[in-house]
């Protein structure tokens, strides 16, 4: 039996840790590659430290895309997410690249080619996850957490507050009560800071934004909002920590309220069901909860590399489902092809779609005019309201 009265965390990093400055870098170069050629192949990794950024990782595009231009790309995310620091700079960091062409053994066993649909572009099992904490339809921790760096962020870059560096991470705590969120019980938010500003004056400048994205009457105690307790975080980004490619799986989906296969999406174009059937794992839940089916509701999809039919469509609802959970399974594949082909095109996830995607959360954001986001759609829930209630 499920607890109903609990304390839960999920923390969040901004878009200036070290390992979400790759993440960005490598779905730059994807974005670059779909723009030129929709049927792309692309997995590249990025590892940044001191002054240095490596990519690394194979790509097949009809259109030749130069190491200049993939350097290009790698500096003017730097660039755009704040750093020009003396030991990390957009401008003056060694940039290394080492992509090559994608390898022909993966290329057979993905590309359709005669009676045979394209294939899944590796083996394993995603997940999906929704619930009705939040209008998003995400965990509140998460969701909150990733709120509080966002809106940092935001006052950073557009200088209404001075002060702040890129580099921030954000931890909420939740008190659930009978299963339902009431209130934060504590807050630690760390963000790298300009020499000079003091431990208090951070606090001042962290404490209102904190309180502004929790809901009313939530704030922690005083004594347990925690803003840079270590007392000093002036060293940052690459330069206080290495980074790398797919490092915050947890932070990228539902902050650990949910399972996860453990596949890491930045870097990888959407043949790789790493990434597209974790997006489609998400927009099955989440059109399940938004139809009223369930307050919560799991999916895993399990896949082999080069097979294009999901090895197995599991859901679980938790005991909250209004129907049974074989009927709603058999409902989604009727409505949703989860063939990797199907999701993408259903999805429409062959465009350059996602450098936004890196920092704050795959999930949980509004879908957008041009296809950003086509996951979070709930375009699916009255037909599955018809077909099950």
């Amino acid at each position: 039996m499920s607890r109903s009265n609990y304390l839960f965390t999920s923390e969040s990093v901004s878009e200036g840790h070290p390992d979400k400055i790759c993440d960005r870098i490598s779905d730059e170069i994807v974005d670059a590659y779909l723009a030129a050629d929709a049927n792309a192949r692309v997995a590249v990794e990025t590892l940044v430290t001191t002054n240095l950024i490596v990519l690394a990782g194979e790509t097949r595009c009809a259109t030749e895309i130069s190491i200049a231009r993939l350097e290009e790309l790698a500096r003017n995310a730097v660039k755009d997410i704040g750093y020009d620091q003396d030991n990390f700079h957009w401008a003056n960091s060694e940039v290394q690249v080492h992509v090559h062409p994608q390898s022909v053994d993966i290329a057979q066993g993905v590309d359709a080619a005669g009676n045979k649909d394209e294939g899944a572009g590796d083996q394993g099992i995603m997940f999906g996850y929704a619930c009705n904490e939040t209008k998003s339809l995400m965990p509140a921790p998460i969701d909150l957490s990733h709120r509080i760096l966002k809106d940092m962020a935001t006052k950073r870059k557009s200088g209404e507050i001075s002060g702040f560096g890129p580099d921030s991470k954000s931890q909420v705590t939740l008190e659930y009560e009978n299963g339902k969120p009431i209130r934060a019980t504590s807050v630690v938010v760390s963000t790298q800071h300009d020499e000079g500003v003091s431990q208090d004056e951070i606090r001042e400048l962290v404490r209102p934004i904190v309180e502004g994205v929790l809901p009313e009457g939530w704030m922690c105690p005083e004594d347990e909002l925690y803003v840079n307790p270590t007392g000093r975080f002036v060293i940052g980004g690459p330069d206080g920590d290495a980074g790398l490619t797919g490092r915050k799986i947890i932070v990228d989906t539902y902050g650990g309220a949910a399972p996860h296969g453990g596949g890491a999406f930045s870097g990888k174009d959407p043949t790789k069901v790493d990434r597209s059937a974790a997006y489609a794992g998400r927009y099955l839940a989440k059109n399940v909860v938004a139809a009223g089916l369930a307050d919560k509701c799991t999916i895993q999809l399990a896949y082999a590399i080069g097979v294009s039919k999901p090895l197995s469509v599991y859901i679980d609802t938790y005991g909250t489902g209004q129907v049974d959970e074989d009927a709603i399974s058999a409902a989604l594949c009727e409505l949703v092809d989860l063939s990797p082909r199907g999701i993408r095109e259903h999805l429409q996830l062959s465009r350059p779609i996602y450098a936004r995607t890196a920092a704050y959360g795959h999930f949980g954001r509004a879908p957008e005019d041009d296809g950003g986001f086509s996951w979070e759609r709930t375009d699916i829930a009255d037909a599955l309201k018809s077909a099950l209630l």
